[in-house]
């Protein structure tokens, strides 16, 4: 009835498949950070070496950003107040926008709040029944939600596997046509092969949304991307990134040809229908942007760590997947065994997470190390042995 309050069988229902997630390992907890976000931590009351975060420039605490962001806070307030199409895009928000379409090389931005949000909103913005989404298996589960929610047509392809999509696009008969890729995977840390990617899509008259969270900031010269990276413009790309990764602060947007963002800024609900972000974050990521650009050491340092990681780490009964990225991934396959492989660096003072099903595939539980430029060599030689007598 109307008013009735839940039965004790729903409880007694969500607390089986909670133990349930127990069991097979899966069940995640999370640590109380108490200190910055950084190469070194303090968690739980301890303190670590972190490989477990996104700050790949080590930006996320930069002096230069805490006092940007004080200056937006005196010149703009706290809080936006409204959505963007009320009263909520300031100026600060604009000269973002605009930065960022400077930045990336496209002719226009749209800030949303979360890569999460942003993927929704371009999928499900340019979208509907009589349409068509192809994407790779490994995507983020953004663009899989994404295109579920748009109602189109949604294929998936074997990862990375181009001639399989090429087949797809082929058949399709829908009347608008999106490729979704990550640029960078998040849980596997190879590439997307751009350059093939936007003449599929150019032979079968197709957009490609390009999913770049982990390669914005890191990628191309200057940090400006996979596209970058690659020499690969085209008017087919329409461009994500995220804003809290390698830029060290939050957001994300999309940048592309004027009638995309457009269409979006007048349709994707995440963005018509949300709070626009605090504008002292915007003015903080203006400061980012420009540090990104000068500050090339931070880049190269990085590849160094990845390079000297991987040099380190010795065969056995783990699989380090191939990549060039601050992605490096230690497949061990069984959960509990990742798991326990994560408790154990934990104890000699090194966060590394334990990835398992749903966020990879079953059978492919893993170590998740993110590298930072914010490392010293020892931290990467370090985890490097102490991976070395685990296995």
């Amino acid at each position: 009835m109307k008013g009735e309050k839940p039965g004790p069988l729903l409880y007694a229902e969500l607390a089986s498949e909670l133990e349930d997630l127990a069991a097979r390992g899966l069940a995640r907890k999370r640590r109380l950070l108490e200190s910055p976000q950084g190469a070194r931590v303090t968690a739980d009351g301890r303190d670590y070496i972190a490989f477990c975060s996104n700050d790949y420039l080590g930006l996320a605490a930069h002096p230069e950003l805490i006092e940007a962001a004080r200056e937006g806070a005196a010149r703009y307030g706290v809080g936006a107040g409204a959505s963007h199409l009320l009263l909520g895009h300031s100026a600060a928000h604009h000269e973002l926008e605009e930065r960022l379409a400077a930045f990336t090389g496209l002719p226009r931005a749209l800030l949303f709040s979360t890569g999460y949000m942003a993927n929704l909103g371009a999928v499900t913005g340019l979208l509907a029944r009589g349409d068509a989404v192809f994407a790779d298996r490994l995507n983020h589960a953004s663009l899989n939600d994404a295109a579920l929610l748009s109602r189109a047509d949604f294929r998936r392809y074997p990862h990375l596997d181009l001639a399989a999509l090429g087949r797809l696009l082929a058949a399709s008969r829908a009347r608008r046509k999106l490729v979704v890729t990550d640029g960078v995977f998040s849980m596997d840390g190879d590439v997307a092969p751009l350059p093939e990617l936007v003449d599929l899509c150019e032979r079968h008259d197709a957009w490609l949304l390009l999913d770049d969270a982990h390669g914005f900031g890191v990628m191309g010269p200057g940090g400006r991307g996979t596209p970058a990276h690659f020499k690969a413009a085209s008017p087919r790309v329409i461009y994500m990134a995220t804003l809290g990764k390698a830029a060290g602060v939050f957001g994300a947007f999309v940048a592309g040809a004027p009638e995309v963002v457009e269409a979006l800024l007048q349709r994707a609900r995440p963005y018509v229908y949300t709070t626009a972000t605090p504008p002292l974050l915007a003015h903080a990521l203006v400061k980012s942007l420009e540090i990104l650009e000068r500050e090339e050491w931070r880049r190269e340092r990085l590849r160094d760590h990845v390079r000297r990681l991987r040099e380190r780490l010795r065969p056995g009964s783990w699989t380090l997947l191939r990549s060039d990225t601050a992605i490096q991934p230690v497949v061990i396959g069984d959960s509990a065994k990742a798991v326990a492989a994560a408790e154990a660096l934990a104890r000699a003072g090194l966060l590394v997470p334990a990835i398992r099903p749903p966020t990879v595939p079953r059978g492919t539980a893993r170590l998740r190390i993110s590298l930072s430029a914010a490392h010293e060599t020892g931290d990467v030689e370090r985890l490097a042995d102490a991976l070395n007598a685990l296995q």
